[in-house]
């Protein structure tokens, strides 16, 4: 998912205009460009620096994988992210070929203090795996997934997608949470936490996490479990990359036949309330193999709509059963439930217009769904015809709200649903009063949420961020003490190191 561009410091927004093209010198017949004698840069702490054609070419000569300039020809595909509205400049791309490189371009960026971001799938909503002016690393080369049948296992590299995992595990009669988008990166969906599809009846994707090889901030390479580095193992579970860049992970896998029950229930707007009300209470009574999905839904030039979205994954004999309460709602405008391949339905969401939009959204975890909060969301709702506007309840509950909330760095198990409001229109239009809007409906929403998922967080002040943790937040901070004490990892939900 999208979400709203920020600025950053005007100093890093200075450096990336002023980045210089690489060009191929007249005397030179090879095709490799000609790296420029210095390229002005930024630090995590937001100061200008410069970095010379010999640290350039030390760095360079050290890789596997290429080194990206701004004019070079990979630089544009590789500092992009999923929104495309969001336009940053890093200094330098690295697009590392396996963990060596991943610990050559984060030793280069310690060495030289500078802001780092790091880039699995690119859909963090607030644009932190690009930045203006400093290093980002591309895990676009580090991508692969070796399924092991015998031992429910499979073994990802860290850039790969979520649908990477999914082919390769289903093929073998076994999945794991995997979100709901396929070209979402695995890395950025499970350190957060990793709702889905499955994770109802499988929990969180972090959940089922065996042993991640991570390189921290010291460069080193490192391998967690529950029995080697057991705290950072820990962390990295919901701390999400605050502790370093994570090249592998190792996945349980459960068995699953391939075929589910998934698709739409459509039904007009008229009957929002009643509808927001039955919803949140089969929602909080669904079995485990059932995931449903709340969706209020106004685009341009269609109708507005609530939809259920569904996905049981249990026995097929037992699914009329599970979904009967939804049938009891009443005659639809639309039921497109039916028996699908799960892989396909793991798709059947991604994002396929070409078109570039701007987005803003807010999210924020509830408890239930009751009278006082479903009054709110009805009384707020407002379609506009210049944007795309949805509230979308991400259920949670299951599996998920059985594991202690200090088992993980997650601390959210009490949660029965992810609440996101998002709105989105054509980039270039006038954001003001589609901004305004979003501020003053979540004002009305904001105070029936308890805590934020990590993934879909806003570009919220330092102390809101770190209280998201809740009572991990001190074993998180001396986590950070140890393994990213000057806190190179900072693009994320992040955790300060703070004094010891």
């Amino acid at each position: 998912m999208r979400r709203r561009e920020f600025l950053g410091s005007s100093i890093a927004a200075s450096v990336a205009l002023s980045l210089p093209a690489r060009v191929v010198l007249a005397a030179d017949t090879s095709s490799t460009p000609q790296l420029p004698a210095q390229i002005p840069a930024v630090t995590g702490g937001g100061v200008a620096t410069t970095l010379t054609r010999s640290d350039l070419q030390a760095l360079q000569r050290s890789l596997r994988g290429p080194l990206y300039l701004a004019g070079d020809a990979g630089y544009e595909l590789s500092r992009r992210v999923e929104d495309r509205s969001i336009d940053r400049h890093p200094a330098l791309i690295v697009q590392p070929s396996g963990a060596a490189d991943v610990r050559t371009a984060v030793t280069f960026a310690r060495e030289h203090s500078l802001l780092l971001a790091v880039k699995c799938g690119g859909h963090s909503q607030t644009g932190q795996s690009t930045c203006n002016g400093g290093m980002q690393i591309d895990l676009a080369r580090v991508r692969g997934v070796r399924v092991d049948p015998a031992a429910h296992l499979a073994y990802v590299a860290g850039g790969s997608l979520l649908g990477d995992l999914d082919h390769e595990a289903m093929a073998c009669g076994l999945v794991t949470t995997a979100g709901t988008v396929s070209h979402t990166g695995v890395g950025g969906l499970t350190l957060g936490g990793g709702f889905g599809r499955l994770a109802r009846r499988f929990g969180l994707a972090l959940d089922n996490v065996t042993a991640v090889d991570i390189v921290t901030a010291d460069g080193e390479y490192r391998h967690a479990s529950a029995t080697e580095n057991p705290e950072l193992f820990w962390g990295v579970r919901g701390g999400g990359g605050n502790f370093g860049v994570v090249t592998s992970f190792e996945f349980a896998l459960h068995p699953m036949q391939r075929q589910v029950v998934s698709g739409n229930v459509v039904f007009p707007i008229s009957r929002l309330r009643e509808l927001l009300l039955a919803y949140g209470d089969i929602s909080a009574h669904a079995p485990a193999e059932l995931y449903m999905d709340g969706i209020v839904s106004a685009s341009p030039g269609k109708d507005t709509v609530f939809v259920i979205s569904v996905c049981y994954s249990g026995p097929a004999e037992r699914a009329e059963q599970a979904l009967a309460p939804i049938r009891k709602l009443g005659t639809p405008l639309a039921d497109t439930i039916e028996a699908r391949d799960y892989v396909a339905v793991q798709r059947g969401t991604d994002s396929t217009d070409p078109r570039v939009r701007s987005e803003y959204a807010m999210s924020g975890l509830i408890d239930r769904l009751d009278a006082g909060l479903t009054a709110a969301l009805v009384a707020g709702f407002e379609p506009d015809p210049e944007r795309r506007t949805e509230i979308f309840f991400q259920q949670g509950g299951g599996a998920i709200g059985k594991i202690d909330s200090s088992a993980t760095a997650f601390p959210h198990r009490q949660a029965s649903h992810n609440m996101m409001l998002v709105t989105d229109w054509l980039a270039g239009s006038d954001a003001t009063a589609h901004r305004r809007y979003v501020d003053r409906y979540w004002k009305s929403l904001q105070p029936f949420t308890h805590g934020m998922y990590v993934n879909t967080m806003n570009d919220d002040p330092p102390a809101i961020v770190e209280a998201n943790y809740a009572g991990n937040l001190q074993r998180l901070r001396q986590l950070k003490r140890r393994y990213d004490p000057t806190n190179l990892f900072r693009l994320n939900a992040n955790i300060r190191p703070g004094a010891a």
